[in-house]
């Protein structure tokens, strides 16, 4: 059976997923949506995605609000700056910020997080040195932001995927 769907949450969700978008239980729309299933987790398991480790539940709990509060600041922010309202001298550019985080589902989840807050979008990962580089919309001093993206959100992230 786990060969079949080595995934079967995630085949299951793909099947549900494509009969939604189909709109319709028709024999056709079926055998696209169990199709869409076993490809997709067979896929998935090509992927190799090891096993998640969250050791924080309640670091995620008041990491969700946080990041909600800050998502909505920063829609105010860009949309400030789209209709003109933004102070001058604004100045956008990137940020290239030391990461002392390693594992790979707490820096995809950081990755994810940045580029979902607008005004900024996660650029590149430099694995031999650990580094990230940031795009900001709306750069303050570069030492601000690189504390900023560490205190909130890579040292929670840090804890929960220890």
């Amino acid at each position: 059976m786990s060969r079949a769907l080595p995934f079967p949450a995630v085949s299951a969700g793909l099947a549900l997923m494509w009969l939604l978008l189909a709109q319709s239980i028709a024999p056709g729309a079926i055998l696209g949506a169990l199709l869409s299933a076993l490809i997709g987790g067979w896929l998935l398991a090509l992927l190799d995605p090891g096993h998640v480790r969250i050791r924080r539940l309640d670091l995620i709990a008041r990491l969700c609000p946080m990041l909600l509060g800050d998502i909505v600041k920063s829609n105010i922010a860009v949309a400030r700056i789209i209709l003109g309202f933004a102070r001058p001298g604004r100045r956008s550019g990137f940020i290239r910020i030391p990461l002392d985080m390693r594992d790979p589902n707490g820096l995809a989840v950081l990755g994810c997080i940045l580029t979902a807050t607008p005004g900024t979008a996660w650029a590149e990962y430099d694995s031999a040195h650990g580094t990230m580089l940031l795009h900001v919309l709306d750069m303050d001093e570069h030492e601000d932001w690189a504390r900023y993206i560490k205190d909130r959100y890579e040292r929670p992230l840090m804890e929960i995927f220890a």
